[in-house]
């Protein structure tokens, strides 16, 4: 699917007097500054953000063009954009009106959150986000997190994307609540002075596209969660922590944030994306602290193809390290469940079989979480009989 097929444009125009925007199609040529560092990896970041449905914050002085890079990408895309600008908002702006309506109450969508329901799909960009006073923030936070703007709910394809300025160089700025930060990649929005000279002799890049063009599967998704999953097995202590101080306005890591990483993670592989923007992803997300243990841990992985062990059960060995044969049993067993056909179902057994042979441990935990997911009509698999120890000490088989 290309990305104008999203569906029609919303009603084109710009209204300054409230603040929020909203846009159509793009207009022939992009003018403002350039929206890529100097690989273009910011620029790449937004749009695998983007891509993968993980709200994303970019971070950069006044007039280094941050709206323009967003309103670009809503073009190059063909997707309606709204604009909110949250240093001139209440929070009633997002938490909805109270109005009765045949005798009942119920809180009234401003009329940005209604034209995005209509159309289905397209980018919120939330605008001046630390300029926005705490209570504000508090509003936005359930747009956010719930997607839900009074008592509507936006269309999963509604894309949330923020800008803010650092609190230092903002008018009257307010430091970034953790709760709202952690739901958020972080993304620092450089400058480079002959990228900007070029775009001003030339015309400035479109945002690339990659991230739509080749969108992450859902095995592919398992895949990636399996591996946040392994490394939080070996890292435990990196599950969460809660920062304090002025860390607690960027990512840190939590559940939520790892859920993320793992999404991003996906997408990047899918796209195939580059290690940097990989990087600045995942630090966006979890931290730089954490993203750096992940990633070092993730370039000595090197897991074998799950597809792979699935069509060759019995040519499998276990890799010996512990987080490598954690790794590759979960993404195993994730990408079955993500098949949900009754022949990968059974392979995993299988693999789960031959495993249990010298990590039953391991084993025990990857066939408590097969036996959840047993596909619609699929016949017990004879792996099981060698299996039957394991699964009664785990609790799953009776006497």
């Amino acid at each position: 699917m290309t990305p104008d097929e999203h569906g029609e444009p919303a009603s084109e125009g710009w209204d300054e007097t409230t603040g929020d925007g909203h846009r159509g199609p793009a207009a022939e040529e992009w003018s403002g500054p350039a929206i890529e560092d100097h690989g273009g990896t910011a620029a790449e970041a937004l749009s695998i953000a983007v891509s993968a449905g993980v709200p994303a914050l970019l971070w950069g002085s006044p007039g280094t063009g941050k709206t323009s890079a967003v309103l670009s990408l809503a073009e190059s895309l063909n997707w309606p954009i709204e604009v909110v600008i949250g240093s001139i908002r209440e929070p009633s702006d997002f938490a909805g009106l109270p109005v009765i309506a045949d005798g009942t109450m119920r809180l009234a969508p401003p009329a940005w959150a209604q034209r995005l329901a209509t159309a289905g799909h397209g980018l919120l960009f939330l605008d001046e986000l630390t300029t926005a006073p705490p209570a504000v923030q508090a509003a936005m936070l359930r747009v956010v997190l719930e997607r839900t703007v009074g008592d509507l709910r936006l269309p999963d394809k509604v894309r949330i994307v923020a800008a803010a300025n650092p609190p230092e160089e903002a008018a009257d700025g307010w430091d970034l609540a953790a709760p709202l930060a952690n739901r958020l990649v972080h993304l620092d929005w450089p400058v480079d002075g002959r990228r900007i000279a070029r775009g001003l002799a030339i015309g400035f890049p479109r945002p690339p596209l990659s991230g739509f063009e080749r969108p992450a599967s859902p095995e592919e998704v398992a895949r990636a969660r399996a591996v946040v999953a392994a490394f939080l097995e070996v890292r435990p202590t990196l599950a969460i922590q809660v920062p304090s101080g002025d860390a607690a306005g960027k990512g840190w890591p939590s559940p939520r944030s790892w859920e993320a990483a793992a999404r991003l993670l996906a997408a990047c592989r899918s796209a195939a994306a580059s290690s940097e923007v990989l990087a600045v992803l995942v630090a966006g997300a979890v931290g730089e602290g954490a993203a750096l243990e992940f990633l070092s841990w993730l370039e000595r992985l090197d897991l074998p193809d799950p597809m792979a062990v699935l069509a060759d059960p019995d040519a499998f060995e276990l890799p010996r390290r512990g987080d490598r044969a954690f790794a590759v049993l979960t993404s195993v067993v994730a990408v079955a469940v993500a098949d949900g056909s009754g022949d990968l179902w059974d392979a995993a057994w299988r693999v789960i079989a031959k495993a249990a042979r010298t990590a039953p441990d391991v084993a025990t935990l990857a066939a408590r979480a097969l036996a959840q997911h047993r596909p619609p009509g699929a016949r017990l698999p004879m792996a099981l009989l060698e299996l039957t120890p394991i699964l009664r000490a785990a609790g799953l088989l009776h006497e």
